[in-house]
Formats: structure tokens, sequence, C-alpha cells
């Protein structure tokens, strides 16, 4: 592109048949479409790898991989097996990634709206140490949509765009449960920004932690909190809110059983060094004050709020 950057979009998919053709259909839609866009087939069961083989043939960007035959072992959750950022990997590990100025990953679940590159790397180059930046996600609600909740600072995973230097300096992605909440603390830790922007609004066409039920997804929420290194007191006020979603009241016990469960269980080890759990407390302290901070506010969203450091 004319432009001076390479983006690099990656996109782990399993058992999408429903939706990935309306994904690549936003892809092509694209104002500013990226450079390379490649799709990592984890074990699918349905008509993804013959419809992503007919899209390919069909998008000059796209090149489409597939993992090695029983890659991910799932045990039923594949949120907790880290099956999204293993097979991102996969896919860094094929190219030359540190090409690209900007990488990305996309769910096939998710329907952009046309300008949605053209906006994000704009707000990149509004902002030198934005680091990790991403649209909001809209669901079906009826015969509408509703947006999903999250801080301003909190992109969602499946939706996030890095620049090179900023994926360099947090080593890549995590393979592990939260990964897409550990690598926005990183970020910020090293002296970059992460936010969101209201203004990119895309289609999520599964509601968000709903893959395997969404009591289930509470009770996984529930475990991550407690991976990333959250408190009791916060994880009580965010299981609060969440009782008053559908289905109501257990959606909450599910969130806190989760944590609870996950801290009983001497298998489930949190995330980071000693300088990430004192950067979450201190932060976490911070916004149960009330504390109004960069990009922060009240408990909610996936990790804490960005702090004005430095770049190192």
């Amino acid at each position: 592109m004319s432009d001076g950057k390479r983006v690099l979009i990656v996109s782990p998919v399993r058992n999408e048949a429903a939706h990935i053709e309306l994904a690549a259909a936003a892809i092509a839609a694209q104002t500013r479409p990226p450079d390379a866009w490649i799709v990592v087939d984890d074990g699918s069961t349905d008509e993804t790898p013959q419809l992503l083989q007919e899209l390919s043939a069909q998008m000059p960007m796209l090149t489409v991989m597939a993992t090695p035959p029983g890659y991910t072992r799932d045990r039923g959750d594949r949120h907790a097996a880290a099956a999204a950022p293993r097979a991102f990997n996969v896919a860094l590990r094929s190219v030359d990634w540190r090409a690209f100025t900007h990488i990305g990953k996309l769910d096939g679940d998710i329907e952009l709206p046309p300008d949605y590159f053209d906006g994000l790397l704009a707000e990149f180059d509004r902002d030198s140490v934005l680091g990790i930046g991403g649209g909001v996600l809209v669901e079906r609600a009826g015969a509408g949509w509703r947006p999903t909740r999250a801080a301003s600072h909190h992109v969602r995973g499946a939706l996030k765009l890095y620049s090179r230097e900023c994926l360099e300096a947090i080593g890549g992605v995590q393979e592990c449960l939260g990964w897409d909440g550990l690598d926005q603390t990183y970020a910020r830790m090293r002296g970059y920004r992460t936010a969101s922007f209201e203004h990119l609004v895309a289609r999520h066409h599964r509601p968000v932690g709903s893959a395997d039920g969404t009591v289930r997804g509470r009770v996984r929420g529930g475990q991550t909190h407690y991976v990333l290194g959250f408190s009791l007191p916060w994880v009580a006020v965010k299981a609060v809110r969440y009782g008053l979603e559908r289905p109501r009241v257990v959606s909450g016990f599910a969130f806190l059983y989760g944590y609870l469960r996950a801290a009983a269980r001497p298998s489930v080890v949190r995330a980071g060094d000693a300088q990430y759990r004192r950067f979450m407390r201190r932060d976490e302290l911070r916004r149960l004050r009330g504390a109004t901070l960069v990009g922060g506010g009240s408990p909610k969203g996936g990790g804490a709020s960005p702090v004005k450091t430095r770049r190192v």
C-alpha cells in the first residue's frame, strides 16, 4: 500500500462455516484492506476448510493454513486451552511478521465496517504511543444490535491490532487463558497505550464468551480474572454487575464461582511476574477508590487501567 504501512491479519478459526463468508466479504470491502490475511483452521469438523479454499481463490491476500491434527486438546473448552493464541502463533511462525508495521488478530465471526482499517491506522498515526488498538463490538439483540461492555482501554481479543514495536516489546502473544488481558497490561507497563474506539463498530455474530454456553463463559471469566491477578473485592463487584445480566443472578454466581474455584486449585497458576502483579494491584486499588485514570474507571473490562508512563 502507498501509505507506507504493511498490515498482517491472522484469524484462528474452528467451525466458522456459518460466519466466515461474512467475515471475508467485510475484509474484501475494506477501503484499506490488509496486505496479508492468514486464516488458520484449527481442526474444523464443518465446511469451514472447503469454504476457506474457495475464498482463497477469490482473495489474493488470503493464505489458508491448518494446525497439525489434534493440535488443540480442549477438553470441551477451547478458551481454557488457549486455542486462539496458540493458532495465532502458528501463523506468525510461518511468515516474517516483523516485515509488517501492524499485526492483528481477527475472529472468524466478526463483520468489520468498510472503513475499519483506514480508521484504526489513522488512530495509530495520531498517537505515537498507541500500542494496541481496536474497535468495539455489537451483538444481536432481537431485531437490532446492542453494544458489548468493556472499559475503553480494553481491546477485545476478537479484533485487536498491535504495532510491531509493541508486539516485540511485550514478547508476543502468550499462550494462556486471559492472554488478551495480559498483553494489554504488559503493553501499558512498557509505556504503550491501549484503546478501543467507539466510532469503529464491528458486528459480532456470536455473543462474547458464548461458544461453550453463557454460564460456562462466566465461570471461565472468573477463572481468567484469577489468572490475571485480580483481587477478590474487585471480582465481587463485577459479580454483582454480572448478576444483573441474563441469566440473572446465576451469571454473577458463576463468575464468582469460577474465580474461587481457580483460587482453590494449586494447578491454576497466576500470570505474570512480580512487576506485573505490583502494577495490577496498584492500578486496581486506584480504580476501586474511584480514581479517574487515562482510559480507566469503574470495574469493567479485562485488564488493569493504563497509567502514564514513558516508553522504555
